[in-house]
């Protein structure tokens, strides 16, 4: 493993009563104890859950030491294709429409829409990702930019997420989110998120389909994107502890941080969908560790229960594992990074600011109904949530940062 401890430069969330000894940064230590300890002292399940596969096969099983010798996973635009960009950026604005009504007819992409649907099919019976490489963000506005990323994603998945459910206090469907350290600024006691801080953040998934971030700005140093095979790391665990497996693939009690009647809501993290139809055999991975142990200003609430021995070393188990198979996607400035979030799990390395340069990224949660994986049945209510409702009138895309409610405990 290349790290041992995760240092964070936020305190860690309180422990809820009977939680067992673990945080949002996973310690190496801590996780081959607790392993070894379970290992000698209970009596732990030597097959898998029936119906799991004792391994899987395909494109989406890689790791980051050889992946790139058999896929390259950067396109870079050319300049007709970024012409062509600009001209769609020139059509919609005289269009007079609000960038809710971005779309592939309000965008049009003659010649490069072909290309991304190509894109599209890769992301979902492919490798599960791609960059997007060679936007020149200094030379666009930053509505520009916000038109340029929302209608070039709008060819690769024409369904963008809901983000967040208000915006300046007023009821909205945002469907933009923007990724930068405002832990500076007066509303550092209220985040409950490692996305607006300097810190690591460490295997987890978003919410969705499809992850995307934008790249308006690097850090002046680190911040590095690192995503995992889900299906790779889904073999280890099969075949060296699959009692692990039975772990992840029963409920759980997950946090939710909005408000709401509901404080939890109980599911597994792990998916396994039998091959129907064109469909093939497939395996998804659903959670964030912070929902489990919490994070900053958002500590797991004392009103659900504590997670359990096993469940505390199958997080950590992800974690290790995610890492040490993990790419580092070289992620640069214009940059765009698409993500199959049901079959890939990313983490980003801790980073520092300047005052001259300060890491700034945009967040699309999308969906492809053509090409879109089945949904979990105990996801649907989250599905619905995330892409049903929204029209082109109600969709707020901000211009400027802030902290989504659900990481934000002044919410």
């Amino acid at each position: 493993m290349a790290t041992t401890t995760v240092t964070l430069v936020t305190p860690p969330a309180p422990r809820p009563p009977g939680q067992p000894d673990i945080s949002y940064a996973p310690d190496y230590e801590k996780w081959q104890t607790r392993a070894a300890r379970r290992l000698a002292t209970e009596n732990l399940p030597k097959t898998l859950p029936e119906g799991f596969p004792s391994k899987l096969s395909g494109d989406l099983v890689w790791e980051g030491q050889s992946i790139a010798d058999e896929y390259d996973w950067t396109y870079v635009l050319n300049e007709d294709q970024l012409a062509e960009i600009d001209r769609a950026v020139d059509h919609f604005k005289g269009l007079n429409l609000p960038l809710g009504a971005l779309s592939q007819e309000t965008f049009p992409l003659p010649n490069l829409h072909s290309e991304l649907r190509r894109l599209s099919n890769e992301l979902h019976n492919g490798h599960g990702f791609f960059v997007i490489r060679g936007l020149k963000v200094d030379e666009h506005s930053r509505e520009e930019n916000v038109i340029i990323y929302a209608g070039l994603s709008s060819h690769v998945a024409s369904v963008r997420g809901r983000q967040d459910h208000k915006f300046d206090g007023k009821k909205a469907d945002v469907v933009l989110s923007h990724i930068k350290d405002l832990s500076w600024t007066q509303t550092n006691g209220a985040i409950g998120s490692p996305a607006y801080t300097t810190d690591k953040q460490v295997f987890h998934t978003d919410s969705g389909d499809i992850v995307s971030l934008f790249a308006l700005e690097t850090s002046a140093a680190g911040g590095a994107s690192r995503i995992a095979s889900t299906w790779r790391v889904y073999n280890e665990i099969a075949a060296t502890r699959p009692d692990l497996i039975h772990t992840l693939s029963q409920s759980w009690d997950m946090e939710i941080f909005e408000k709401g009647g509901k404080k939890y809501s109980e599911r597994p993290l792990l998916y396994h969908f039998p091959a129907r139809g064109s469909a093939p055999e497939r395996v998804a991975l659903q959670y964030a560790r912070r929902h489990f142990v919490g994070f900053g200003a958002l500590p797991r609430s004392p009103e659900i229960p504590p997670i359990t021995e096993a469940q505390a070393e199958a997080l950590d188990t992800l974690h290790f594992l995610g890492d040490r198979f993990s790419l580092n996607t070289n992620f640069q400035k214009g940059d765009i990074q698409y993500v199959n979030n049901l079959a890939l799990f990313h983490a980003r390395d801790g980073f520092t600011d300047t005052p001259e340069q300060r890491r700034h990224l945009l967040r699309l949660w999308l969906r492809d109904p053509e090409n879109a994986w089945e949904t979990p049945k105990v996801l649907g209510w989250r599905w619905a949530e995330l892409y049903e409702g929204i029209t082109p009138e109600s969709q707020v895309l901000p211009l400027e940062p802030f902290v989504r409610s659900a990481s934000n405990k002044a919410r």
